[in-house]
């Protein structure tokens, strides 16, 4: 265990200006709090802090990072408190530390979204200072040098498999190679453990035969170097397990075709040595087409630059060079910690390195619920780059498959609401056209373009998805509140009440409703709040009058629930007593053929017959009803019925549609642009309708409209 006088030497040796009070104080209070509990290994538990300090003394952090680390379980696991830590320790540290505490609660559970609330949270603190995380990485590191004493095999999958998935992928994030690197090899024989002894023994196989190999690649490349006046470094040494099996599993590559079983690094000076070097190697081995990678002049986001190469070397093996400069050499294996110096500093939330960060925060403010925010952070994280450039030059990295809308996005989210196409490589290109390393894409805008649910289908990055979801939220609401307001005019016009928003808002304080009356327009609008419970609220006396006025205009066309009973639908077979909704997803209107299930708590769902939502109801007939329409003597009624009409761009071809339809006696309700292009737009439009025949009619006098190229109709 390190003594407190080594902890000191070790902060000093790389900063003078050590502010020793601070760190014995901290040394002290830690080792009292934890006082005599212990590991699973049986030493003190002090120990842990202790070791993750000098993990990170290693890294030659700052004074404020090592007290942290000693004070990083206090709070979680001592009696001691948020409001002693800053007492004592000041602010800044008090905040890093409670910020490690919420992430060390960032783990598998059965509840997801207790999962994805804490790194909700972990992230705002990691946000505010990336020394956060720094203390997170070394303190699972030493978790996972020491696993072995946990007695229970499932315990330490369980760890691992955390390891694997979301600390090891974050230690890449922020360019620490070295740390993902033993991360995942400790955490490989817990998680696959079949896979890693038979990784195992191929490769000391493989290692037994080649090793001299790898004496005589150095010992050329020494003396090719030498022979060019070249200085410099090189080394080899074996490719970590873990990654070799990635490669196998997921890119199809066997263990014998892999050309980097050895990593051999060539470090000289600056960058037009790395250049010269490159030239010197391929002069003398033959290149293999396609293996060259320069992200010396395209950078990884994390920052990592270094130029790789697979030649035909010695023995004709193919081997990989990697070629760095010292300063990117050391970026490389510590990454952040390398990057950056927060004595005075702060964290620097804008420095490049750091645009990952900031989208996992747009995707954060985006996100409609905790596991929406996770499930878009994971793809944000995790998935292989693509290097495209704008017209000015500007780098983008972008997960591989990424889009246009994707670019789009990455550039700003105001950019990706208004693109309505792009040029890659100066060429047309659509929406869903995906990008390959080194396109350069312009993307095309319009103030009047907005974000198409259909774009979710094809876009990848976890910004595109969040950005898109939570505008179809927003479009939605707009519209719920519309038409909750108008069914709540009609229902208190049939009773011939005074209709007033400040009956409204007084309804949402009842119901204690955030947000007044328009969360009661959207709750009505959407079918979670019936008309009729607002009028007995505001009406008390109403409660026991039978509602008698038919309302099945506004029943069919804003989904609301009814009573079987109340013979608002001019549906038979209904089984009384229970609530009743039109479906969403096929818009039945009479004149079709129609079903009912039966879903618990939600009563009975009306679906047209051949309704594809309906498969997931096959193997439970019994929950079906058979319905059909009946016609009242006044089939006056309306219903709202969709359409999808693919129309020439043209002067005067919107207005042609429109007239046609009111010459059907139809009316439009609402119009949703899905695609725009130079020839062509693809529009959505909700029809009011008396029936199916009405609906023929109208579509078949469209048909034969010249503008129109197709049309039919839409059940979703």
């Amino acid at each position: 265990m390190i003594r407190q006088f080594e902890l000191i030497d070790m902060v000093k040796a790389y900063d003078p200006d050590l502010d020793e009070m601070l760190l014995n104080r901290a040394y002290v209070f830690s080792m009292k709090a934890h006082g005599m509990q212990k590991r699973a290994s049986g030493d003190p538990y002090f120990s842990h802090p202790l070791e993750v300090a000098g993990i990170l003394t290693g890294m030659q952090l700052d004074c404020d990072t090592i007290v942290t680390a000693l004070l990083h379980d206090t709070i979680e696991d001592t009696v001691a408190t948020y409001e002693q830590i800053e007492e004592l320790f000041g602010l800044e540290i008090a905040k890093m530390v409670d910020g490690v505490t919420k992430l060390s609660e960032l783990e598998y559970t059965s509840e997801t979204s207790k999962q994805a609330e804490n790194f909700r949270k972990f992230l705002l603190a990691m946000s505010n200072d990336i020394r956060v995380l720094l203390v997170k990485l070394a303190d699972r590191l030493h978790n996972m040098r020491t696993l072995h004493y946990i007695k229970k095999p499932e315990k330490r999958a369980r760890i691992s498999r955390e390891t694997l998935d979301i600390y090891a992928p974050l230690a890449e994030r922020i360019g620490m190679q070295e740390l993902m690197n033993e991360l995942e090899d400790l955490a490989f024989p817990h998680v696959y453990p079949e896979a890693h002894e038979s990784i195992m023994k191929r490769l000391d196989y493989l290692y037994s035969n080649t090793e001299n190999v790898r004496d005589e690649v150095i010992r050329e490349l020494e003396k090719i170097f030498a022979d060019n006046f070249l200085d410099a470094e090189v080394v080899g040494r074996r490719k970590q397990p873990y990654s070799i099996w990635k490669k196998i599993t997921f890119r199809n590559v066997s263990l014998e075709n892999q050309a980097d079983l050895f990593a051999f690094r060539v470090i000289v000076d600056d960058v037009a040595e790395c250049y010269k070097a490159l030239g010197v190697i391929h002069n003398t081995w033959q290149a293999v087409p396609g293996l060259l990678k320069d992200y010396i002049s395209m950078p990884k986001p994390n920052g990592y630059q270094s130029i790789h190469t697979v030649v035909i070397g010695p023995q004709r093996k193919r081997i990989e060079v990697q070629i760095r400069s010292t300063e990117m050499d050391i970026i490389a294996e510590k990454g952040v910690a390398a990057h950056w110096r927060y004595k005075n500093e702060g964290s620097k939330k804008d420095n490049v390195h750091y645009r990952w960060l900031q989208d996992l925060l747009e995707i954060l403010e985006h996100a409609a619920d905790p596991e929406e925010f996770l499930e878009h952070t994971k793809i944000a994280m995790y998935q292989n780059q693509v290097f495209c450039f704008t017209p000015k030059g500007e780098l983008i990295n972008l997960p591989a498959g990424s889009t246009v809308v994707d670019f789009a996005y990455a550039v700003h989210t105001n950019v990706g609401d208004t693109c309505v196409g792009g040029k890659v490589n100066g060429e047309p290109a659509q929406l869903n056209r995906i990008l390959a390393n080194g396109d350069q894409v312009e993307i095309l805008r319009s103030k009047a373009q907005i974000p198409h649910q259909n774009w979710a289908d094809f876009v990848v990055t976890g910004k595109a998805k969040a950005a898109i979801r939570r505008y179809t939220r927003q479009q939605k609401k707009k519209e719920n509140i519309t038409q909750g307001e108008e069914i709540l005019k009609l229902s208190f016009e049939q009773e011939e009440r005074d209709y007033t928003k400040k009956a409204i808002t007084a309804v949402a304080k009842k119901l204690n409703l955030k947000g007044g009356s328009a969360t009661v327009f959207e709750k009505v609008g959407s079918g979670e709040l019936s008309d009729r419970a607002v009028l007995e609220i505001v009406f008390p006396s109403l409660k026991n009058k039978q509602d008698t006025i038919s309302t099945s205009a506004i029943v069919v066309d804003k989904s609301r629930p009814h009573k079987a009973g109340d013979n608002q639908l001019p549906i038979k077979g209904l089984t009384p007593g229970l609530d009743v909704h039109i479906s969403k997803c096929c818009h039945p209107i009479p004149g079709d053929r129609i079903v009912g299930i039966v879903a618990e708590g939600k009563g009975i769902m009306v679906h047209t017959i051949d309704c594809e939502a309906l498969e997931v109801y096959t193997d439970t007939p019994e929950d079906w009803l058979d319905l059909s329409w009946q016609y009242p003597e006044n089939k006056s009624s309306i219903h709202i019925a969709r359409v999808n009409i693919t129309l020439k761009h043209v002067s005067g071809a919107l207005a042609s549609v429109l007239l046609l339809i009111a010459k059907d006696q139809g009316n439009v309700t609402n119009v949703k642009f899905i695609e725009r292009s130079i020839d062509i737009f693809r529009i959505e439009l909700d029809l009011e309708v008396r029936d199916a025949k009405h609906l023929t009619d109208v579509i078949t006098a469209l048909q034969a409209s010249k503008y129109i190229n197709s049309i039919e109709r839409a059940y979703t």
